[in-house]
C-alpha cells in the first residue's frame, strides 16, 4: 500500500513545488535588476581623458587643418577676421581679451619670460585688431614661448577655463551626452560666450525657442538639430566664419549616424579635407 502524506500547510506537493518556484523568482527579481542597472556604465562625458583628446583634435581640424593640436600651440598669425592675432591651440585672440589673459597668466607663473613685455601693448590692442605695439617681433616671441612647458600648460589652463569646462557643465546641464558637449564646446570657441547676438548663449537661447533639451523632456537628437541650426544661422553672420563645414560635413555627421556618445571611429570632413580617428 503507497502511504501518502498530507502537508501540514495544506499545500499539495505539485502547488508546494509552484509556490516555491514563484517567491524564488520574485526573491531573485531585485538581485536580477541590480546586476543589469551596473552591468550598462553609464556613457562618458567629453571630459573623459579619451573624450577630450577627441574634441581638441576635432577643433585642430577646423582652427588648423591638422589633428595633431599640440603641434599649434606655436601658431601665430592675423586671419584677417577682425581679431587681430590669433593664436595658439584654441585660438587665443589680441583683440578678444583672451590672448591678454593667457599671456598675463604665464607671466604669473613665470616672471621676466619672452612675452611678460608686450603685456602693456596687448592691453592698448584688446578689442582692437591693432598691432600696434605688437610688431615685428611679437609672433616670433610667441613661437618661442611655444616652446616652454610653462607656456603650454598655461594654454591648457586658459582653454579649459574659458571655453572647455564652462561648455561641458552647460552639456551635462542640459542633459546632452559627448557630442552635444562637443557641439556646445565648438560653439564657444568660435564664438565665445559674450553678450552679442551671435555668441554662445544667445545661440543657445535661439535653440531653446525650437526644441528642448533632454534635462527639460525633450528628445536628444531633436534638440542638437535646433542647436545646429542656430549655430549655422550665427555662422553666416560674419564672412570670416562663413564657411558652415565644421557644422554640415562634421558635426551634423555624426548626428545623423546617431553618434551622440562621440565613439570612434569617426569620419568627417572640413572646407573639404577628410579626417579619421580610428
Amino acid at each position: 500500500m503507497v502511504h501518502i502524506s498530507r502537508p501540514v500547510d495544506g499545500l499539495t506537493p505539485t502547488s508546494r513545488r509552484l509556490f516555491l518556484a514563484l517567491t524564488g523568482a520574485l526573491a531573485a527579481a531585485p538581485l536580477l535588476a541590480a546586476r543589469q542597472a551596473t552591468a550598462a556604465p553609464a556613457a562618458k562625458g567629453l571630459d573623459d581623458p579619451a573624450k577630450k583628446e577627441i574634441a581638441m583634435k576635432l577643433v585642430s581640424s577646423a582652427e588648423n587643418s591638422s589633428l595633431d593640436w599640440k603641434a599649434q600651440y606655436q601658431y601665430i598669425e592675423d586671419i584677417g577676421d577682425g581679431r587681430g592675432y590669433t593664436a595658439g591651440i584654441i585660438g587665443f585672440c589680441s583683440g578678444t581679451h583672451d590672448m591678454l589673459d593667457l599671456v598675463q597668466l604665464y607671466s604669473d607663473r613665470k616672471p621676466g619670460n619672452v612675452l611678460a613685455e608686450y603685456l602693456p601693448a596687448l592691453r592698448e590692442v584688446d578689442g582692437t585688431d591693432s598691432h600696434s605695439g605688437l610688431d615685428p617681433n611679437y609672433p616670433k616671441g610667441w613661437r618661442k614661448a611655444a616652446q616652454d612647458t610653462a607656456f603650454q600648460q598655461a594654454q591648457n589652463d586658459e582653454r579649459d577655463r574659458v571655453y572647455f569646462n564652462p561648455a561641458v557643465r552647460q552639456g551635462k546641464t542640459d542633459g546632452l551626452r559627448a557630442l552635444g558637449q562637443f557641439a556646445y564646446y565648438d560653439a564657444i570657441v568660435m564664438h565665445g560666450d559674450g553678450t552679442d547676438p551671435t555668441s554662445f548663449r544667445n545661440i543657445r537661447k535661439r535653440a531653446l525657442t525650437k526644441a528642448k533639451p533632454p534635462a527639460r523632456g525633450g528628445d536628444e537628437t531633436t534638440y542638437l538639430n535646433a542647436f545646429l541650426d542656430a549655430r549655422v544661422r550665427a555662422m553666416k553672420q560674419e564672412e570670416a566664419h562663413s564657411d558652415t563645414s565644421r557644422v554640415d560635413t562634421a558635426q551634423r555627421v555624426f548626428l545623423r549616424n546617431g553618434n551622440l556618445d562621440l565613439d570612434p571611429p569617426l569620419d568627417w570632413k572640413v572646407y573639404g579635407d577628410s579626417y579619421h580617428i580610428g
